[in-house]
């Protein structure tokens, strides 16, 4: 498989640490009995990372490998694409 390494590859990466580390937390927070609202408004932001992380993927992708699909006549990375959103979404 082709290495993809884009403009946002380094901010993802921190932005996965920080979702990883954000569920840890939560993992801990769930071990020591917290208050299910904490945890939940907890989980709620964590999907709003990792949906944040999301977007920057996407644009990325569509910015670098799109583009040079469309360009090559690659239909194969389009309907990936789409494949792709439809899990997505």
């Amino acid at each position: 498989m082709e290495k993809h390494e884009h403009e946002h590859t380094k901010a993802v990466l921190n932005r996965m640490s920080r979702a990883i580390g954000h569920m840890n937390a939560v993992k801990k927070m769930i071990e020591d009995g917290r208050d299910c609202s904490e945890v939940l408004i907890q989980l709620s932001a964590i999907r709003a990372e990792i949906t944040n992380v999301s977007k920057v993927i996407l644009k990325d992708h569509i910015d670098h490998c799109i583009i040079d699909a469309v360009k090559s006549g690659d239909e194969n990375a389009i309907d990936n694409l789409k494949g792709a959103i439809d899990k997505l979404l």
